[in-house]
């Protein structure tokens, strides 16, 4: 006979679930991009997988493996490529810093005294490369690693699907009405903040490396991709590489390309970002400038370059839970003033009968 009550066995097996709970979370914390991976890779392609199934009759199996297979080279492949040239590029930007070092002398002819921009950007520039780029500087294995791992869950969630998302519905600290709700804002938050983000990333990136090649500046393609990395930085984005890079080509006395890149950057690409941002804010989630910066800080140190989508993405997702949370406590408020009112009434009708 068990020594426990029945509270006491409840309480028990609520303390050992949270202790095994605070160990799993804990190992698979390194893994916590994949998983956020997963979690975007699955909100993107699941009108593509019910397209699929219900339109074309394929079978889920194949569905979920067309759907990796075309991810994996329309996505991952480019991506990690582009990532490889970055990262070649910087090495050989590092050693020869013949334009970094123009730039500074045409600042050092403003500032009218001697600076150490030079050596504090070298710096700064290693610094970022090695927090940018981790994975694939520290070990490749990590990345293949993470990525069989998410392909392997992607797969279950495709195959799946109906379980999957009926086990969310369940275990979801919403009821239905707000559990639907908030996968509604889930949805349009991420495709507002990869998706769109992601579109005005590689328009900003084609538009500027086309301006450096229009203007005879060299490395157009890294250049362009670079850019493409900073927009998602709002206001200051595209304009950190091509206004240094037009200072230089003026410094050099290439005053035609220098003034063209600055007309090019700041007619063309500005506005057309704008026009993006303005179309995805009405479309879509619009995210605050605010978030996006505060979720690059955030992001960056604990994904590395993924950080720069995953970062503000995380940050939407907290707000979004508190505002749930937010409509839950006055949901909980307003019913309690009912049932209180209730009983009064009741209290009230049987003092007037006993009278």
């Amino acid at each position: 006979m068990s020594i426990y009550n029945y509270k006491q066995r409840n309480a028990t097996v609520g303390i050992i679930l949270l202790i095994l709970a605070a160990a799993i979370f804990y190992s698979v914390r390194i893994i916590a991009g994949t998983l956020l991976s997963t979690v975007v890779l699955y909100t993107i392609l699941r009108p593509v997988l019910l397209f699929l199934v219900d339109r074309w009759r394929w079978k889920r199996w194949i569905a979920a493996i067309a759907l990796i297979a075309s991810s994996l080279i329309i996505i991952i492949i480019p991506f990690f490529t582009l990532t490889v040239l970055v990262i070649h590029k910087v090495s050989d930007l590092k050693e020869s810093s013949y334009r970094i070092k123009t730039f500074t002398d045409q600042i050092t002819k403003i500032v009218g005294k001697e600076s150490h921009i030079l050596d504090k950007a070298s710096q700064k520039l290693e610094g970022l490369v090695s927090e940018l780029f981790p994975s694939l500087i520290g070990s490749v294995l990590d990345t293949v690693l993470g990525l069989l791992v998410m392909y392997f869950l992607l797969y279950f969630m495709f195959v799946q699907r109906k379980e999957f998302e009926a086990c969310l519905l369940k275990y979801a600290p919403f009821r239905m009405q707000q559990a639907l709700e908030f996968a509604h804002e889930l949805k349009n938050t991420t495709y507002s903040n990869v998706l769109g983000q992601g579109l005005i990333a590689i328009v900003q990136g084609t538009l500027v490396g086309v301006g450096f090649w229009i203007f005879g500046i060299s490395d157009p393609v890294f250049w362009g991709t670079i850019s493409g990395f900073a927009s998602f930085l709002p206001i200051v984005g595209s304009p950190i590489i091509f206004v240094p890079a037009a200072i230089i080509e003026i410094g050099q006395g290439n005053e035609f390309a220098g003034w063209g890149l600055l007309l090019w950057g700041f007619i063309i690409v500005t506005n057309i970002d704008n026009v993006i941002r303005f179309t995805i804010a009405k479309r879509l989630a619009n995210t605050h400038p605010v978030i996006t910066v505060i979720g690059v800080i955030i992001g960056i140190p604990m994904f590395g370059v993924l950080g720069l989508v995953f970062g503000p993405l995380l940050l939407s997702y907290f707000i979004l839970t508190v505002k749930i949370y937010e409509i839950n406590v006055l949901v909980s408020r307003r019913l309690d003033r009912i049932r209180t009112s209730g009983k009064r009434r009741k209290a009230i009708s049987a003092s007037s009968d006993k009278k």
